[in-house]
């Protein structure tokens, strides 16, 4: 009979480490999943202070917080990736894209605007040396548009981008020029639609199949009613083929319309019978895949 000793499981080999387990459109080694705890999952979003590190500023009304575009740029993209984002503003997906190490293209219909934003987007450093881009024109217009948006990609090696972001003025909430162009000087919520529907049939050509498309929007007040403007805008990107996989609902804190004026919108709300806005909606979608 053998003894216990000769029995005994022989010393353990070192096992071999386990191949990186990452997920199809992110550098995110699933295998380490508890690791990353500086990305949301869920989907109420409490967002304190906007993030002024880097080139970040918050002097522009209406440019959106940047941990929006981090957040999106971390979970759809990855290292080397393009994102194109059709409604620049100041900049901030871009400064981020140069922050993580994504190209960036982005389109503004302002040209003052787009040089501002081209020169704070310089003024963040460049570790990954990417590509970041700046196009001066109208996202909707299907004719002139196009044929920039590919020139752009083509400088950074590519024909599609891996992300697309959207934010686009909430209507008539805050009017930011008086360009025949801006949504934000649309007559009605139906022509804002119109238009906007047009700068979704704009970039869904040069956003890669199975790719992501994000969406930030919020609702308003019309004629004394609640009007779902971020859901409208939702249908008209579903309408174009995409699915829906989340609805994100991001609180907004020091809002600066409100800001240091909290009593009398409370007092306003209490006598009109509403709610005060106090969140936005961050929309993805995927393109192309119902069933993904």
């Amino acid at each position: 009979m053998k003894s216990y000793d000769s029995m005994s499981d022989p010393p353990l080999e070192k096992k071999a480490d386990k191949p990186k387990k990452v997920s199809p459109f992110s550098d995110i080694d699933l295998g380490r999943w508890r690791e990353y705890e500086d990305i949301i999952t869920d989907s109420l979003w409490l967002i304190p202070e906007r993030d002024r590190s880097g080139a970040h500023l918050a002097d522009y009304h209406g440019n959106f917080v940047p941990q929006i575009p981090y957040q999106a740029m971390r979970r759809f993209t990855k290292q080397g990736d393009t994102v194109l984002d059709a409604f620049l503003g100041s900049g901030t997906s871009l400064i981020e894209c140069r922050r993580l190490g994504r190209h960036g293209i982005g389109i503004e219909l302002k040209p003052e605007l787009a040089q501002q934003a081209t020169e704070r987007i310089a003024g963040q450093e460049n570790p990954y040396n990417i590509i970041t881009q700046v196009l001066t024109g109208d996202s909707s217009d299907s004719a002139r548009t196009p044929p920039a948006i590919s020139k752009a990609l083509k400088k950074t090696g590519k024909t599609q981008a891996q992300l697309v972001i959207l934010h686009p003025p909430y209507h008539s909430i805050i009017k930011f020029s008086d360009l025949a162009e801006d949504l934000s000087g649309c007559r009605d919520v139906e022509t804002f639609l119109r238009k906007f529907g047009q700068v979704v049939d704009v970039v869904t050509p040069f956003l890669e199949d199975g790719r992501f498309l994000v969406l930030v929007i919020g609702d308003m007040y019309a004629e004394k009613e609640w009007m779902p403007l971020g859901f409208h805008c939702m249908q008209e990107v579903m309408n174009r083929g995409y699915s829906l996989k989340s609805i994100v609902v991001k609180d907004m804190q020091n809002n600066r319309a409100k800001r240091n004026l909290e009593n009398i919108w409370r007092y306003r709300a209490l006598v009109g019978g509403f709610y005060i806005f106090k969140h936005e909606y961050v929309m993805f979608f995927r393109k192309g895949k119902r069933n993904g």
